[in-house]
């Protein structure tokens, strides 16, 4: 199966994910506004309840997404995995990728403890990199090596994909040791999934640029038509600032200002939501198929994970785990 036909294929998991994080947004925007409206009514304090309302509704939404959103994505992987490493897909993808998102994660517990091993094993490799960075050339090097870094946990939400989609295609080992292995995989053959790099950020880039500018452009072109809204809005904020004595420019009360903050804000969500859910898998596909393919071809071993104890307490820490159970 070429990529674009697995990709085609998992579309099911994209758009259901699509769906639930619209509901997460409404969810947060219904919060947002009853919390404006009931302070506002009865304390004169509108934004403040907006506020109380954003943080009330977003810790919510992050507890429904720990808990059901998860499974999307981790299907999706679980399916371009068996794609990629075998060639094919049932016919009902939907239901058998959550079938085996919960074979291999018998609890939410276990996903997000993999999960996390995975990103923490990457992403202080990426700490290191900074450190040795501004260790070798000062200032210089550290801001070098900030830059790499910043560019590597980019690289590093694709790894962890990767590295999950090995958990999934190692269903005979445990998840721990499987986790291990991938981690191996990509200081392996880092040469061979390096070159997935130019893609990753060429087209996420491209995306921004086109869909971000593109819902940027059209939200403003909106707002200008209610720009008596955003003139009262402008008033709102500066009034608030001096009531809470905060230091609010004047430039975030105008009301073209606050067109474009808002139209900005718009723009990058929109894009995010995209993106994530659309444009990425399809970058995924090709980035998992190399990385599944390096694994296939030499599966790492137990003296293989010697590789990474010394550059990883958490690696080690895990390895130590495995050895005991």
């Amino acid at each position: 199966m070429d990529n674009f036909t697995i990709y085609k294929k998992t579309l099911c998991f994209s758009v259901r994910k699509l769906f639930f994080d619209l509901l997460m947004m409404v969810l947060i925007a219904v919060f947002c506004v009853g919390g404006f409206l009931i302070a506002d009514k009865t304390w004169d304090r509108g934004l403040i309840g907006l506020g109380a309302g954003l943080v009330i509704g977003a810790i919510i939404a992050g507890i429904l997404t720990h808990f059901m959103g998860y499974i999307y994505k981790a299907a999706q992987i679980a399916m371009m995995t068996r794609a990629v490493s075998e060639g094919d897909l049932p016919d009902d993808v939907y239901a058998e990728g959550k079938k085996a998102v919960k074979e291999r994660f018998l609890t939410v517990a276990v996903f997000f403890a993999v999960t996390s091993a995975i990103k923490g094993i990457f992403n202080q490799i990426g700490r290191g990199i900074t450190a040795l960075g501004g260790a070798v050339g000062g200032d210089t090097g550290r801001g070098i090596g900030s830059a790499i870094s910043t560019a590597i946990q980019i690289v590093v939400s694709y790894l962890c994909d990767c590295c999950l989609g090995w958990v999934f295609y190692r269903k005979d080992k445990g998840s721990v040791r499987a986790t291990l292995e991938g981690a191996v995989l990509f200081f392996r053959h880092g040469k061979t999934l390096i070159r997935n790099v130019g893609r990753i950020f060429g087209i996420g880039l491209l995306s921004l640029l086109v869909i971000g500018g593109a819902f940027f452009g059209l939200s403003y072109f909106i707002f200008t038509f209610f720009g008596g809204a955003f003139t009262e809005l402008g008033i709102t904020v500066l009034e608030t600032g001096a009531r809470l004595d905060m230091n609010i420019p004047a430039w975030a009360g105008e009301a073209n200002n606050l067109m474009l903050i808002v139209a900005g804000i718009v723009g990058f969500t929109v894009w995010s939501f995209i993106h994530s859910n659309f444009i990425r898998p399809f970058i995924l596909t090709g980035v998992l198929r190399n990385y599944i393919a390096s694994g296939m071809n030499d599966v790492p071993t137990e003296d293989s994970f010697r590789i990474l104890d010394g550059k990883s307490s958490k690696f080690a820490k895990l390895h130590a785990e495995a050895e005991k159970a």
